[in-house]
């Protein structure tokens, strides 16, 4: 069984939590919903079983991600990523500078359209819907390149938060 995915993804989420904290050698939790859990391995298994899926995922990311521990409580799921985790993706893993491009422009007063030329600015198209759903404003996903991520945007007035999710996990929202 492979947990590539899921462990690129976590480490996506490191990479994209130390561009808007910075780095600090810590034992961080990063947390998912069962269903998203589902997505990264085809299936259909409760809490339990996903638990059990997940027995020998410590030991098959141990290299890069050091000592992870995973937990659940009913259908939530707790991946504690220990320091030496955190501290390899900061030394392993280049800095995704879109990502430090997004979190230094919405650390200001940027708008929707900012957002927009910034995505329009990138070296891949992207296409960018307007929503309408109550929880965000606007949909962003690139067209080319390797980025899989949707990214959701809300005008909250004062600033523009953000959201990116996979595909999979946007379409489970029903939006």
């Amino acid at each position: 069984m492979s947990h590539k995915d899921l462990e690129k993804n976590l480490m996506d989420l490191i990479v994209e939590e130390q561009a808007k904290l910075g780095y600090r050698k810590e034992t961080i939790r990063l947390y998912y919903p069962l269903e998203s859990l589902r997505h990264f391995y085809d299936c259909a298994d409760t809490a339990d079983e996903m638990q059990a899926r997940l027995l020998e995922f410590p030991e098959a990311v141990a290299k890069e991600l050091g000592g992870v521990e995973v937990t659940h409580v009913k259908d939530r799921f707790c991946f504690l990523i220990s320091e030496d985790g955190v501290e390899y993706v900061h030394a392993h893993q280049k800095e995704n500078a879109f990502i430090r491009q997004l979190v230094e422009l919405l650390g200001g007063h940027a708008t929707l359209d900012d957002v927009k030329r910034l995505f329009e600015a990138q070296p891949y198209a992207s296409t960018a819907t307007v929503l309408d759903n109550g929880e965000f404003d606007l949909l962003i996903r690139f067209t080319e390149g390797d980025d899989p991520y949707y990214y959701c945007f809300k005008d909250e007035g004062c600033h523009v938060i953000y959201h990116r999710f996979l595909p999979a996990d946007y379409e489970d929202f029903g939006f």
